[in-house]
């Protein structure tokens, strides 16, 4: 049984479908290019084609990669028909690695751990926001929370790193911003449509003994003053560069993407909870070594077995050098990305498969 009422599940699903290497060097936001400034004010809507695809292929072996990103336009009709043709002509749907946490306490055992997970999510001692804050980030805090939330006095004794991810969900949501942009449904329904497989490439953690794993937790909290002010960094500074994002990853602008990359929140929030001594404890202090381990053994059967293959990725895997397409690279396969398909007609005209497997969608 999937334990999402844990308290620090929480932290986790908020942050990141992919841990990235985490850091906490107090960098300044980076500017927003001018070529792209007069996007920053407008979230897009409407339909969107959103970018276009990595080819992973070797021999008759083809996969195509979709490189995916939180936030997204809130009011985006994502409509790819080169997805829509890949999925339909694949044999299995990779989806987006991510962190699981499974515990198997049965129905007692779970309406008795509820009230220790919301416990969990508060301060020690009752203690509010106020008092365990600087005075100048708990001033930062007050605006920002009024600007957002509102008058909520329940959250003002929360653990500063769950009262950030609440702040950080209602400030996108203002923005006319969403933390999927209905992607992963979108694939979902292709994949129901057309019967395609899809296939979990999730790094699972399982909790043995979930009600000392609360414990643990309260008794080694994280380290979260540090996530908590990367968040309002983000929000009172990065929200004009989060829609320019969106917007590019919307459009397909890559060249936009890769000038614009994305701020240090994530890494923060995710370096705060696995440098706790729980998740040492639950094997979560190297966890981006651990999913991509999971995702390419995953990629590697699947390229072994499958004529054609549909995968998602976080944009930033693809964009930077050293990703995971890159440990595929290193194993013989040709990787393209959707510049390089553009440039090379002849590759792009040809997914290296047999007829039953479809062409090439572009």
């Amino acid at each position: 049984m999937r334990l999402l009422p844990v308290a620090f599940v929480f932290a986790l699903s908020g942050l990141s479908p992919l841990f990235a290497q985490s850091t906490t060097a107090s960098t300044p936001v980076p500017p927003v290019p001018s070529n792209v400034a007069e996007l920053a004010t407008v979230v897009v809507s409407g339909v969107q084609p959103g970018p276009g695809l990595w080819k992973v292929s070797k021999g008759n072996h083809v996969m195509w990669v979709l490189g995916t990103m939180s936030p997204l336009p809130q009011n985006m009709q994502w409509q790819s028909r080169e997805l829509e043709q890949v999925i339909s002509q694949s044999q299995q749907v990779l989806l987006s690695p991510s962190v699981t946490m499974k515990a198997d306490v049965g129905f007692l055992g779970k309406m008795f751990l509820l009230p220790s997970a919301y416990g969990a999510r508060k301060n020690d001692d009752g203690e509010t926001l106020q008092q365990v804050l600087p005075p100048p980030v708990y001033a930062r805090w007050q605006v920002l929370k009024q600007k957002y939330i509102g008058n909520n006095r329940g959250i003002e004794r929360w653990r500063p790193i769950f009262a950030a991810q609440e702040l950080y969900k209602k400030a996108i949501q203002a923005n006319g911003l969403s933390k999927t942009g209905g992607i992963q449904a979108s694939i979902n329904a292709l994949a129901a449509r057309y019967g395609v497989r899809e296939t979990s490439t999730d790094y699972q953690v399982v909790i043995e003994h979930p009600g000392a794993a609360i414990k643990a937790f309260k008794n080694s909290a994280p380290h979260d003053t540090t996530c908590f002010i990367r968040t309002l960094d983000s929000i009172e500074q990065d929200m004009p560069a989060m829609k320019v994002r969106a917007n590019a990853w919307a459009r397909g602008d890559l060249q936009a993407l890769r000038e614009l990359p994305d701020s240090e929140r994530r890494d923060a929030c995710v370096s705060a909870v696995a440098s706790a001594g729980f998740a040492r404890t639950l094997g979560l202090d190297d966890v981006p070594a651990r999913l991509q381990a999971t995702w390419l053994a995953a990629a590697r059967a699947a390229l072994g077995s499958n004529a054609q293959t549909f995968a998602m990725l976080p944009m930033s895997e693809l964009l930077k050098p050293g990703g995971y397409l890159a440990a595929l690279q290193a194993d013989g396969y040709r990787v393209e990305s959707p510049e390089d398909l553009d440039a090379d007609p002849a590759s792009a005209e040809s997914a290296e498969a047999p007829a039953s497997a479809g062409t090439s969608p572009r």
